[in-house]
């Protein structure tokens, strides 16, 4: 029996135990990766200590559990109903899967499934604990079943450090779509410095955007953001000036075109509220931090003036093929990702160190080998 080592958590609120289990086997659609890489993402040491608490309706994988969200690496095994994938393709796998064959599904909106579910991490409803039992690995393990569709293939040019950082970029990247980022756009983004926000601005750069927003407490940070274009892109520390009227200094009058807040569950709701009154008329906003408090919205100015407000929450396997591109033709460029690499059995340590990151700029990975 062929044995591998994964960390897994036995009670909600402990640490992590390295242990040693079987390796899986791939059923016929699904493939076996060789985990390279798994991005620790800042909201871990919530999920595994609080979320029980704060979101009971979002199931979370039954216990002994396998975590790790963001897993990079090499295809070893492939099921038998398998096309189009082969052993040693490099791949990211994208956790967030469907049931496959509800009404969403079968429109190829598989986000919208009501068995959504972020395998290693958490589900979006009941049915989301089948699919914790079908797929119980994970990133924090060596090895890892994932169905072949949810595979993105990734170039050479892309490591695995910075494909296990996918799951953050494509989320910003969906947003980005979802408000229409072309060339010509104004981007403002709220939380600039984070890891959402970061992947904003390296995304809003790559589709075009002619001037982008940044706005953020730590100054530092923000110039370091501002130097990624300092012709494109503007930055403001949040609570200096007004935001509108900072935005509205710089678009002839008008206000931005998008509004993407990436500010965490902490921040009030005034962040929000003003990025949503510094766009101009047919302005899009997108949430993609999860603000948690309530927003109070002025629905009559918001119909007068065209304003859309729109929750995204994950991409696609789409959206992060088309980012592995972007990357190897050069217009998308993760050489600013500083990558902090921990084995397996520091887990711990690795969990540690994402709350001592340089804002988005710092990548922790548990690198596998």
């Amino acid at each position: 029996m062929a044995t591998m080592s994964a960390a897994r958590l036995h009670e909600i609120g402990t640490v992590f135990s390295v242990d040693q289990i079987e390796r899986p086997q791939p059923r016929p659609t699904d493939v076996l990766v060789q985990v390279k890489a798994c991005g620790v993402i800042p909201n871990m040491k919530n999920v595994i200590a609080h979320y029980a608490e704060w979101f009971p309706y979002l199931p979370l994988p039954p216990l002994p559990a396998i975590y790790g969200l963001d897993a990079a690496g090499e295809v070893v095994e492939v099921g038998s109903h398998v096309r189009g994938v082969s052993v040693g393709d490099r791949v990211y796998v994208n956790p967030g899967i469907g049931c496959g064959s509800c009404h969403m599904c079968r429109r190829g909106q598989h986000i919208n499934c009501d068995a959504y579910t972020f395998m290693g991490y958490f589900g979006f409803g009941e049915r989301s604990k089948q699919v914790f039992i079908d797929y119980p690995y994970a990133g924090f393990a060596e090895y890892m079943t994932a169905p072949a569709l949810a595979l993105v293939k990734l170039p050479e040019s892309v490591s695995y450090e910075a494909g296990a950082r996918f799951g953050y970029l494509g989320t910003a990247y969906s947003a980005l779509r979802k408000a229409g980022t072309c060339a010509g756009t104004s981007v403002i983004i709220s939380g600039a410095t984070g890891t959402l926000g970061l992947g904003a601005v390296l995304l809003a750069l790559a589709m075009g955007a002619t001037k982008v927003f940044g706005v953020a407490r730590n100054k530092e940070l923000l110039e370091r953001v501002r130097l990624l274009d300092p012709k494109r892109v503007h930055v403001l520390s949040a609570g200096d000036r007004p935001l509108d009227e900072w935005v509205r200094e710089n678009t002839d009058g008008l206000g931005a075109d998008i509004f993407i807040d990436a500010v965490g569950p902490g921040a009030p709701s005034e962040s929000s509220l003003a990025g949503i009154n510094a766009l101009r008329r047919g302005g899009r906003m997108v949430n993609i931090g999860g603000m948690s408090e309530p927003l109070p919205l002025e629905m009559f100015r918001l119909m007068c003036f065209q304003i859309s407000v729109i929750g995204s929450l994950w991409f696609d396997v789409a959206e992060g093929q088309d980012m592995a591109e972007m990357c190897d033709a050069g217009t998308l460029d993760l050489s600013v990702l500083e990558h902090q690499s921990f084995p397996l059995s520091q887990i711990e340590e690795a969990l540690d160190a994402v709350d001592k990151r340089s804002g988005g700029f710092t990548n922790v990975v548990i690198a596998h080998g």
